[in-house]
């Protein structure tokens, strides 16, 4: 038998109790991350994508939140282990590059501080010359230029790019086997961006960690992911390897995403297509397939798709999942007829 992946998440669900009702933010989701390998996971905001990263973290507050399937990180189920010891995962098995830096990084305190602060969680023993030095030595590893020098500035000195460094040194501190990359890219330009996904590919190869990359720009996707998991309306609709999502989509929603975005590709002259309407309310979610209000093709399956959820069945290649009512015959006669010549194909 072969190494299970390091991470494994099985039908899980996240609810939210509000005092307009109940938030089914992620509702049946699975998926497997191995060691040295990407997962890009991508959808509009409200999917559930960064539901589901905080889940696998146990940052949610657990009063107002519950959790229900598997989690299993190295073989061990986090669902409902006490906030102690999920604790002393994080950071150390696990840890998170979060969306905005300057946020998540603590304005009063030098970021020097803040990375040492992280490694000394998890080592005790070790005196704050030895935790400095590993925080200098971690942001020269990321790319900052005089890392003693910039250990002792604040989050403010430092420029867009040089904060996700930073955030990314203080991840990885630790060495962590896995870890979760939300929206890294936002509000970089394409030239820091190409760099901070150049370091993540460095680390990865250094480390051998698996990662979890939460984003909703599809180039990101296709420069580092090995698997992608399509999500709407807080549940999996397509999941597959890079190759076969974003080259041969099976999804409608996937379509979408796809055609709303310029390709180098395909006909410079044909017009981008939006997907209509706006993603669905997680309290009360639409009957059947979450995304029938917005599917043009919705009327094409005897109706099914308003009153049947759609499951996750294997689509025309192994290891290429859809939830789609259409029939695979029709999707392909669809991809071929009305979607390809948009440039989707990248």
């Amino acid at each position: 038998m072969g190494v299970p992946p390091y991470l494994q998440v099985r039908d899980l669900r996240v609810r939210f109790e509000t005092e307009d009702g109940v938030v089914r933010a992620v509702d049946g989701v699975s998926f497997a991350v191995e060691r040295g390998r990407t997962l890009g996971i991508v959808g509009e905001s409200g999917s559930g994508k960064s539901v589901t990263s905080l889940a696998i973290l146990g940052l949610h507050n657990a009063r107002r939140t519950t959790i229900s399937g598997e989690i299993l990180v190295a073989g061990r189920d986090v669902v409902g282990l006490p906030e102690e010891e999920v604790r002393r995962l994080r950071g150390r098995d696990m840890a998170m590059v979060f969306q905005d830096p300057l946020s998540a990084l603590h304005p009063y305190y030098t970021v020097g501080r803040q990375i040492a602060e992280a490694y000394r969680i998890h080592h005790p023993k070790a005196g704050r010359r030895e935790a400095r030095q590993r925080a200098v030595d971690m942001l020269g590893r990321v790319g900052i230029p005089q890392p003693a020098k910039r250990a002792d500035q604040y989050p403010h000195e430092f420029s867009g790019g040089m904060r996700q460094r930073a955030m990314i040194a203080m991840a990885l501190v630790n060495d962590p086997e896995l870890l979760i990359a939300d929206e890294p890219t936002t509000a970089l330009d394409v030239t820091v961006q190409a760099q901070i996904l150049d370091l993540l590919e460095d680390l990865q190869a250094e480390f051998n960690s698996a990662i979890i990359l939460i984003t909703h720009d599809l180039g990101v996707v296709s420069q580092v992911a090995d698997e992608v998991l399509v999500m709407y309306g807080g549940r999996a609709v397509e999941h597959g390897s890079a190759a076969q999502v974003l080259r041969r989509p099976q999804h409608p929603y996937t379509w979408g995403l796809l055609s709303s975005v310029p390709s180098l590709h395909g006909d410079a002259d044909a017009d981008l297509i939006p997907i209509t309407g706006s993603p669905p309310s997680l309290i009360n979610l639409p009957s059947g397939c979450a995304f029938h209000p917005r599917c043009r093709y919705a009327d094409r399956n005897g109706d099914r798709s308003r009153t049947e959820v759609p499951e996750l069945r294997p689509a025309s290649e192994p290891g290429h999942l859809v939830a789609c009512h259409l029939p695979a015959q029709e999707r392909a006669r669809i991809y071929t007829e009305e979607i390809a010549h948009v440039g989707v194909a990248r």
